[in-house]
């Protein structure tokens, strides 16, 4: 049975400023395996905290940052109207120099800290934490792992898009050798930023470099299909990425 569940909206002080974040934890007196998500590229909103709090329920503390927060805070841009193409364009088109100032170190910066404000948190278990993301979420996510070791136990990137990219010196698929954290990376079906070639890419290099991990295609599903706010949501997928990441958690974290 889930538990309930309490959520606030910390800051989290980095380097470059304070970060706007969800915070979701049981809601008990008793500390737990944290839990680091990054959004997709619509940031935090009812969304992604429907889905944090569907995890917190099963015992974790999860936070959620801005990734964009040197823009502002959230919403940076308003959601588009996913039924009108024009706009879903123009939203993209406006976030394009936001993601461009989003470097690879940048992000792992950030990380830092973001990790920092876990390890520090009441609501924690002390230990290595988790990192799950979505679309540009998911590449952080398997950058973490690479990145931060043994202070990552598990991660989780579910339609996350260019992770074996040839062509991009900066393609996570180049660093994962170095993840010791257990990883589950969910493509969608039909996904033109992660096409078969680089699926197939992404699950030789980890099997060559003996990293743990479960790379798995989710039937009938488009990019973006744990959004529920999008035209691409799918409702058995989304159950099914809840399922096996909770199954994932409790298998790579200390229990609460």
């Amino acid at each position: 049975m889930s538990k309930p569940v309490a959520f606030s909206t910390p800051d989290i002080q980095t380097p470059d400023g304070a970060a706007d974040s969800y915070l979701a934890h049981p809601d008990d007196v008793a500390a737990h395996p944290g839990v680091l998500l990054f959004p997709d590229a619509y940031g935090l909103r009812p969304a992604i905290r429907e889905i944090m709090e569907s995890i917190a329920g099963e015992g974790f503390t999860v936070i959620a940052p801005n990734l964009f927060y040197r823009s502002g805070r959230a919403p940076v841009l308003p959601m588009p109207d996913h039924t009108d193409p024009a706009a879903h364009a123009e939203f993209f088109e406006k976030l394009g120099p936001l993601r461009a100032a989003l470097t690879p170190e940048k992000s792992l910066q950030d990380v830092a800290a973001y990790l920092n404000y876990l390890a520090a948190s009441e609501f924690c278990l002390p230990g290595p934490s988790a990192v799950v993301g979505y679309c540009m979420g998911g590449r952080l996510a398997l950058r973490t792992a690479a990145a931060y070791g043994r202070l990552i136990a598990a991660a989780a990137s579910f339609h996350g898009g260019r992770l074996a990219d040839p062509a991009m010196s900066d393609s996570p698929h180049h660093t994962l050798g170095d993840a010791t954290a257990e990883l589950l990376v969910a493509h969608a079906s039909s996904d033109g930023s992660m096409p078969p070639e680089q699926i197939d890419l992404l699950e030789r290099t980890l099997t060559t470099a003996g990293v743990p991990h479960t790379s798995v295609v989710y039937p009938n599903t488009q990019h973006g299909f744990t959004m529920r706010d999008t035209a691409a949501y799918d409702e058995q997928a989304y159950q099914r990425h809840l399922t096996d990441l909770v199954a994932l958690l409790r298998r790579a974290l200390p229990a609460g």
